[in-house]
């Protein structure tokens, strides 16, 4: 069983609990996104197998005892198979999350977290992804000004470029239409924070 540390709304700790039983009664727990970038100011969208959307380079729940550097580790280790050392990544935000959905089975999946927002610079070889097939089914690499651009016009596309399951990349047009935003969103709300913060870090 995964075990999660538990806040109250004001983020002070008050337990751990099960991961299962954290989000049947929607208690409060910590996430981290991690975003990865390289120095000429492109961020790496991850694409999930699941829906096909694009999203965070990597993210998940912080374990119980775990730090947000260690969290952030992990998580990119296991979804797209880096070893990096994150403990010089660039605070970005935290974000209180909210969220309830009807599951299949009818019971009611409650998300409340604290999303732990940061971004790393990354200067090593696209070959070296080995992505979580299971999580993962590719990485887009985007201009960062470009990407902005596309979410506040909310239309249109980009040109990036998608590294495969099998490492092979190929230029495409990148659509507005692929990038996962939730209902009650909108994708500069969910990504502008993000991308003016590389922007700021690689036109130093």
């Amino acid at each position: 069983m995964e075990y999660l540390d538990i806040y109250d709304e004001e983020g002070n700790q008050i337990g751990t609990e099960e991961r299962g039983m954290v989000h049947s009664k929607g208690l409060w727990h910590k996430t981290v996104h991690c975003w990865l970038y390289d120095k000429e100011g492109n961020v790496f969208f991850q694409r999930r197998s699941d829906r096909g959307t694009l999203y965070t380079t990597s993210s998940g729940h912080l374990s119980a005892g775990e730090s947000v550097t260690e969290a952030f580790q992990r998580e990119i280790k296991e979804e797209i198979g880096l070893d990096i050392d994150a403990s010089d990544a660039t605070f970005v935000s935290i974000i209180p999350y909210r969220m309830d959905r009807v599951k299949e089975d009818g019971s009611i999946f409650r998300d409340r977290a604290f999303a732990n927002v940061y971004v790393d610079l990354y200067e090593g070889n696209y070959e070296d992804f080995q992505m979580d097939a299971e999580e993962v089914s590719g990485i887009v690499i985007a201009n960062a000004k470009e990407a902005l651009e596309l979410f506040q016009r909310e239309s249109g596309s980009i040109l990036g470029r998608e590294i495969s399951l099998d490492n092979k990349m190929t230029t495409r047009d990148i659509s507005f239409s692929e990038f996962l935003v939730n209902d009650g969103e909108t994708a500069l709300e969910k990504y502008g924070d993000v991308l003016k913060k590389i922007i700021e870090l690689t036109s130093k």
